[in-house]
């Protein structure tokens, strides 16, 4: 018998992605889109352009209904989710303010995002659960377009990446929680806008009325354009759905909260997330949001830069994207070569990426090594410190992302973790999106079951991994005043 499919659209961090599950089995029945590079017009910058957006988001959804064929009728709900934070602002016919969107790794609103934080950062971290970040959406738009870009009426409205997909198939405009609250503008007490941040901000006249009105996760924005339906092959009238942002889509895939599983999200960004019961002192994780549960939060401890350092180094070394900078880095032993700082996008208090102790017998491959090992261990140390901080004490542990497609380095997390781990190395978070649409049309949570693989550690390696990970703490550690003093002025 026929099942009915659901297409998840997940806007990410490095590419545009389409695809497309069987009820039922879950299964992935076709699939579309790539990568979708940010620009960099200038230093610290990071654009897509509308037209780029667009030209991805027809291309994924037309390979998928040509991957389908006929199946393509049998397309019941479309889902979106995206990445975090950054900037999808829109003028006053609809259109990107600039014809660009700014991702969550731009850098420019970096010097006024720590003058916010010397000013209000501990009432702001009591109140929407974050201290200010370069990719913040207020602090980007303020940098970029002006303080008074609101009072200009030149700013009319801000969205989020999976609502700009919405915004695009339906011309409807929506936003949900999740996303709201990771850029820091939500309070944590009540789930409402917060003025605390609006003022925060320094944006003259920002208020509510600058975003799209608030709906839980899983809510039907609209029905798709008939264009879209002509150019993509998909069926008319079909209804899309948002979801939430793209961490907490694939987290409810894979039904991490309800086993209260910590994940490790091997992205552009090292993101470590786990959802817990509100707690009545804020922990001390790099950031809490509200996403529409009056008991729940999700707490994350993050850095902007993870699997971004691997693509950094296979571009300057030439090589063929991150699959070879692991296929060099496991072809030497785990301790062979010099540690690395995995910060290439930075972090405060003015962490740089960098190699130490690099000798001349070293070549790319024990670079690689050291690039690699520190990821895995960034990975952990976040993961000690949502633990430390009184969550996820199940101690499990649920590996995604792009980097989780390699089981070398998801051996190596649950090595440096001293335990086995999961993998869910397919588009969780499209399959999330699609969940979304799915459950929004009355089916239950099991209609898209995720594969999962259990992955366990080289015990041979355990005291070596337990000894680098305390040596990679410690050198973070004994580096911090360097680290401060290397920060721009404004920062210390």
């Amino acid at each position: 018998m026929n099942q009915d499919i659901y297409l998840g659209i997940d806007l990410g961090s490095t590419g545009l992605k389409a695809v497309a599950f069987e009820t039922g089995s879950g299964r992935v029945l076709a699939a579309g889109g790539g990568a979708l590079p940010f620009s960099r017009p200038a230093a610290g910058a990071s654009e897509r352009s509308a037209a780029a957006i667009r030209a991805a988001l027809v291309r994924a959804i037309t390979q998928v209904t040509q991957g389908l064929g006929a199946s393509a009728s049998r397309i019941r709900g479309i889902g979106c989710t995206g990445h975090g934070a950054g900037l999808f602002a829109l003028d006053a016919k609809g259109e990107l303010l600039g014809g660009v969107s700014i991702g969550s790794t731009d850098q420019r609103g970096a010097a006024r995002a720590r003058t916010i934080a010397q000013r209000h950062g501990e009432a702001l971290v009591a109140q929407v659960g974050g201290s200010p970040w370069a990719g913040q959406p207020t602090v980007l738009a303020a940098v970029l377009h002006g303080d008074d870009v609101v009072q200009r009426g030149t700013l009319r409205h801000i969205l989020f990446a999976k609502d700009y997909l919405c915004w695009l198939l339906t011309g409807e405009m929506s936003t949900e929680a999740s996303d709201a609250s990771t850029a820091g503008l939500l309070s944590l007490r009540d789930g409402g806008w917060s003025q605390e941040a609006f003022a925060a901000s320094g944006l003259h006249d920002l208020s509510a009325r600058n975003f799209a009105p608030l709906v839980p996760m899983g809510s039907a924005v609209g029905t798709l354009r008939d264009a879209w339906a002509v150019e993509c092959g998909l069926p008319r009238g079909v209804t899309v759905c948002t979801s939430a942002i793209d961490l907490l889509t694939a987290m409810h895939a894979i039904d991490a909260p309800r086993t209260d599983s910590a994940v490790a999200v091997l992205g552009t960004w090292s993101v470590n997330a786990v959802v817990g019961p509100v707690m009545p002192v804020t922990p001390d994780v790099a950031a809490v949001v509200h996403f529409g549960d009056a008991t729940r939060r999700l707490y994350m401890d993050n850095s902007p830069s993870g699997m971004a350092n691997l693509d950094w180094l296979a571009t300057t070394l030439q090589w063929n994207g991150p699959a070879a900078v692991f296929d060099a880095a496991f072809s030497v032993p785990f301790d062979a070569g010099p540690r690395f700082l995995p910060f290439i996008h930075g972090a405060p208090p003015g962490e740089t990426a960098g190699f130490l102790g690099v000798q001349p017998h070293h070549g790319p491959a024990h670079l690689a090594r050291a690039a690699v090992n520190a990821v895995a261990a960034l990975h952990v140390r976040h993961l000690a410190r949502l633990r430390a901080a009184g969550l996820n004490t199940s101690r499990q542990v649920i590996v995604l992302g792009g980097g989780a497609r390699d089981l070398r380095m998801v051996q190596l997390i649950a090595g440096l973790l001293g335990h086995a781990v999961q993998r869910c190395d397919d588009e969780s978070g499209a399959r999330g999106a699609a969940l979304c649409a799915a459950m929004s049309q009355g089916l239950a949570r099991e209609a898209l079951p995720a594969p999962m693989e259990r992955v366990e550690p080289d015990t041979a390696q355990a005291a070596a991994m337990a000894d680098e990970l305390s040596r990679f703490d410690a050198l973070l550690q004994a580096l911090a005043p360097a680290f401060q003093r290397l920060a721009p002025k404004e920062a210390r």
